[in-house]
């Protein structure tokens, strides 16, 4: 959680309350995916994160909204039926892996931030390090990172993802998703089977 986009490239940050960010956020996630999916044929969008806690279920909400997508070399990792989290995050990597020979991975996770930045996404090329809000030790993963700040960043940050509000857990997630469905239109053109896990 907290800035978790582990990346030496620009992070953007974008109010999703603003209507002209929308446009912002996918002109910018198309160009990064346009430049990196060269020589990465398989998109996977793995989504991070448990149902368990308000703050916290961001990725398995994104996930849950996008599953029924189905788009040529695609799959969605991480729903609410099946969510990625700490415990199977690695496993998670090793099926993905094994399944897909160079996955081009859109990692996604909700982060703990600054007061005037909670309700913004964040996107950025690189790596996202889950769980570095909460101290927990988890692997990297990803060519390009979207986060949802959904709470301030401070002393108990556990208690912190307990408390978030919903409301803007999902206007994040609305946003995220909209952003996604939109690029992966304009990216894939022929719809095929989709791997869901």
């Amino acid at each position: 959680m907290k800035q978790d986009c582990n990346t030496d490239q620009d992070l953007y940050y974008y109010n999703c309350l603003d209507n002209s960010a929308i446009y912002k956020f996918c002109k910018q996630l198309f160009g990064l995916i346009e430049t990196k999916l060269e020589e990465k044929q398989n998109i996977v969008i793995l989504c991070i994160g448990s149902d368990r806690a308000t703050g916290d279920c961001l990725g398995p909400i994104i996930g849950y909204k996008l599953e029924k997508l189905q788009y040529k070399n695609l799959a969605i990792y991480g729903t609410l039926n099946k969510p990625v989290h700490a415990k199977n995050l690695q496993d998670t990597l090793s099926m993905i892996y094994e399944q897909y020979r160079d996955p081009f991975i859109i990692a996604i996770d909700a982060s703990l931030g600054k007061d005037k930045h909670v309700g913004y996404v964040t996107l950025a090329e690189g790596s996202l390090k889950p769980g570095i809000g909460v101290d927990k030790e988890l692997p990297q993963v990803g060519d390009i990172c979207i986060t949802g700040i959904v709470n301030v960043t401070g002393y108990l940050n556990h208690m912190l993802l307990q408390t978030t509000r919903l409301d803007t857990v999902m206007q994040l997630a609305d946003f995220i998703c909209v952003g996604l469905r939109y690029v992966l239109r304009q990216q894939q053109t022929l719809p095929l089977t989709m791997t869901s896990r």
